[in-house]
């Protein structure tokens, strides 16, 4: 059995394939999308597909994924192995779902934090009960970079590394130290938070850019980049067995 994870951030559109339970490709899309997920479908065959969307993507995505596979579009109203006892539920993004749908199916009847480096850093805490309680957002990495670029004069436009000085040598090492270290501190103080709350809980982290963080994480933590196509993955199947 084929299954495509279909994960629409605001930087990205990647789409997994699943051939039973594992994951075998993950897969940038192109700016032409449509076409693209054409060709994919007519490679692999899917017979399954679910969609997480943070954006206001072509609707002919979704007609296509319909025509082509038992489709699922990803929302608070799917059925989800957790509940959502916030104001408004319908606010929770899609990739946050995702992210914990993974945290409890890895560690079911544990208080999970799942960290989420995206275009924002999202804190996704789970309680034991499986209940979503929320967390918190702010700015990622790449936010973070453009935003001294554009609301500066001459500060450049930089990417980030793992390899950094503490003390900055010139303008690139000092936007990058003050970045990266900055994140990893903003990681590691949250997290002391969570723990002095909740005491005993897990730590997950996921996004393309862990491994620029997690030298500087003092935290035990569980870092899978693909949580999100895992969690997306289950909740496909939850939904199809369910039905």
């Amino acid at each position: 059995m084929i299954t495509l994870c279909l994960d629409f951030g605001n930087t990205r559109l990647k789409t997994a394939v699943f051939e039973n339970d594992d994951l075998t490709e993950v897969i940038v899309l192109r700016s032409d999308v449509v076409a693209h997920l054409q060709e994919i479908i007519a490679q692999h065959r899917p017979q399954h597909a679910i969609l997480s969307s943070v954006i206001n993507h072509d609707p002919a995505v979704e007609a296509l994924l319909a025509q082509h596979t038992d489709f699922h579009k990803l929302s608070n109203t799917s059925k989800l192995p957790f509940t959502i006892p916030v104001g408004k539920p319908e606010t929770m993004g899609a990739d946050r779902l995702a992210i914990a749908a993974s945290a409890v199916f890895l560690f079911p009847g544990r208080n999970n934090v799942a960290v989420g480096l995206g275009t924002c850093i999202t804190f996704n805490f789970i309680n034991q009960f499986h209940e979503f309680l929320g967390g918190s957002i702010s700015p990622g990495m790449e936010m973070r970079f453009l935003a001294m670029h554009q609301f500066t004069a001459k500060l450049p436009l930089v990417k980030g590394h793992w390899n950094i000085p503490l003390i900055g040598y010139d303008t690139a090492t000092n936007l990058q130290t003050g970045v990266v270290l900055g994140m990893a501190k903003e990681i590691d103080g949250i997290l002391d938070l969570y723990q002095e709350k909740f005491g005993n809980f897990n730590a997950l982290l996921t996004g393309g850019d862990i491994q620029l963080f997690r030298p500087h994480l003092k935290n035990k933590i569980f870092a899978d980049p693909h949580l999100i196509f895992k969690g997306l993955y289950a909740i496909s199947r939850y939904n199809s067995v369910s039905k």
